[in-house]
């Protein structure tokens, strides 16, 4: 499990100010470091709601985001694999989706993200470089084709006004057209 970088997580925090984000839905919890981010740019009635596999790190990240400051009910923490709980999650309800989870549904991940966000609303895909062998068409593992494939998807996406930025491992972001 990674974390993002202090330079993807200042991204991200900015990405949220700017949207002026009351809803993010982030797909990957990891230990928080991400959700703390993304609450620091939210509005102060915002709720981040986050997706993981795995409790423990779910509960590793209430304390996180506890210890930073945020009341407990500004997150919303959801166990279950993502492609199983965002369907569940409200269409056009969300300001930003941030996706750090499996790499090898991105795919799926921006489907979903393209109904649960508003128009105006940002999606975010983390680590797109893979350390710079995304971009090697010589490695052909799964989890890189699938992040070709995202940046492919979004990048010829009509609905979408796209930037990848390049701070930590790759910070693929992009605007849904109103």
């Amino acid at each position: 499990m990674r974390a993002v970088s202090s330079g993807a997580g200042s991204a991200l925090r900015l990405l949220a100010a700017t949207a002026d984000a009351k809803a993010v839905a982030e797909i990957g919890t990891g230990f928080g470091v991400s959700g703390i981010h993304l609450l620091q740019g939210m509005r102060r009635d915002g709720v981040l709601t986050t997706v993981d596999t795995e409790p423990d790190r779910l509960q590793l990240a209430k304390q996180a985001f506890v210890a930073a400051g945020f009341a407990a009910n500004r997150a919303r923490l959801i166990p279950g694999p993502a492609l199983e709980v965002l369907p569940r999650l409200t269409d056009g309800g969300y300001d930003l989706v941030f996706c750090d989870g499996d790499r090898a549904e991105y795919p799926d991940y921006l489907a979903e993200s393209l109904r649960l966000l508003r128009p105006g609303g940002l999606v975010c895909f983390s680590g797109v470089f893979a350390e710079g062998r995304a971009l090697d068409a010589a490695h052909q593992h799964p989890d890189l084709k699938a992040l070709r494939e995202v940046v492919r998807l979004v990048r010829d996406s009509e609905l979408l006004v796209p930037a990848l930025l390049p701070t930590g491992d790759g910070l693929l972001c992009a605007v849904k057209r109103h």
